[in-house]
C-alpha cells in the first residue's frame, strides 16, 4: 500500500518542473538572439561546445531541478524545507541573471561573478535537500557539475576577451 508521501501529485509536479522550465525559456530569450552576432565574435576557448548543445543540456537539468524541487516539496513537513526552499529560489534567481548580465548586457565579468555565486548557492542547494530527501539532492549533482564547466567556459571567454 502506497502512502500519500509516495503518491505522484501531477499538479504539484508540473508547477515544480514547470518553474525552472519557465526560467530557462526566459533567459534563452536573451540568449538565442545573441549567438549568431555578439557570441560568435567572442574569442573562445578549444572546449567550448557547439552552441546548439545548450539548450538540451540545460532542459535536462531544469527537468532534474523540478523534479528535484517537488521531492523537497512532498517533504515540505520537514523543519529544513524552508531554508531548503530559500537556497533553490536563490540559485534560480542567479541561473537568471547569468543570461542576463552574459548575453543581454555583454558583461563577461559581470557574468564571471554571477555565476560563481550560483556555484556556491547550488551547492547549499544539494546541501540543504539532501537533509530532506537525498535522491533530490543527488538530482542536482549533474546541474553542478555542468555550471563548473560553464564557469571555467565563462572564465576563460573573459580572459580571451579582456
Amino acid at each position: 500500500m502506497s502512502s500519500p508521501k509516495n503518491k505522484i501529485q501531477i499538479l504539484p509536479l508540473v508547477l515544480n518542473l514547470l518553474i525552472p522550465l519557465a526560467i530557462g525559456f526566459v533567459a534563452s530569450l536573451y540568449t538565442r538572439p545573441e549567438i549568431p552576432g555578439w557570441y560568435r565574435q567572442l574569442h573562445k576557448p578549444s572546449f567550448t561546445p557547439p552552441s546548439w548543445l545548450f539548450a538540451p543540456v540545460w532542459t535536462s537539468l531544469y527537468i532534474l531541478m523540478g523534479i528535484a524541487a517537488y521531492m523537497v516539496w512532498k517533504n515540505r513537513n520537514n523543519p529544513a524545507f524552508k531554508k531548503a526552499a530559500w537556497v533553490y529560489i536563490a540559485q534560480l534567481v542567479f541561473n537568471f541573471s547569468w543570461s542576463i548580465i552574459f548575453f543581454g548586457n555583454h558583461e563577461i565579468l559581470g557574468a564571471l561573478t554571477i555565476i560563481v555565486t550560483l556555484w556556491v548557492l547550488i551547492l547549499l542547494n544539494i546541501i540543504t535537500f539532501a537533509k530532506i530527501s537525498k535522491t533530490a539532492a543527488w538530482l542536482l549533482v549533474p546541474y553542478l557539475l555542468w555550471v563548473s564547466y560553464a564557469t571555467a567556459l565563462n572564465t576563460a571567454i573573459y580572459l580571451l576577451n579582456k
